[in-house]
């Protein structure tokens, strides 16, 4: 049965929650070593690529855009709605970011997703929420920070 796990935002800065984004990209990456996130536009597919290049070496995480790289693609693709959605890669879990559910939700066992702090953004991840329980995921919420941050 594939799942759904839906990560709150807290009340922060763009910056700041790309910075939380990477982190929770890391800790994915290290859970399932392959994992497709799908940014909301290229301008934050490009800042997570730039954020996780940053990272220190002990901490790298490797990744590419979609479209660079090898054609087997990295462990970490990183994708936004105007790229090709790519071949399907079995295993992939995907972490979506945009408002829409991508195409490749339906290629992935397990799927996480971002509750924006705002009412509208809310509004949106409720939409998604409603898509992947359809689709039979056995759901979960929970902060995108541990209380012990």
């Amino acid at each position: 049965m594939p799942s759904a796990t839906f990560f709150l935002m807290p009340e922060a800065s763009e910056g700041e929650q790309n910075a939380l984004i990477c982190d929770k990209i890391a800790e994915l990456y290290r859970k399932h070593k392959r994992l497709r996130v799908w940014a909301q536009n290229q301008a934050q597919a490009e800042a997570l690529d730039e954020l996780l290049w940053q990272r220190p070496a002990d901490a790298f995480i490797p990744h590419n855009l979609v479209g660079e790289g090898a054609s087997t693609g990295a462990p970490v693709e990183i994708g936004w709605p105007q790229t090709e959605p790519g071949s399907s890669r079995p295993g992939y879990a995907l972490f979506n970011l945009a408002n829409e559910v991508p195409v490749q939700a339906q290629q992935s066992q397990q799927l996480y997703d971002i509750v924006p702090v705002s009412d509208d953004g809310k509004a949106v991840a409720r939409e998604r929420y409603k898509h992947y329980r359809a689709r039979g995921c056995q759901m979960h919420t929970v902060p995108l920070i541990s209380e012990q941050k």
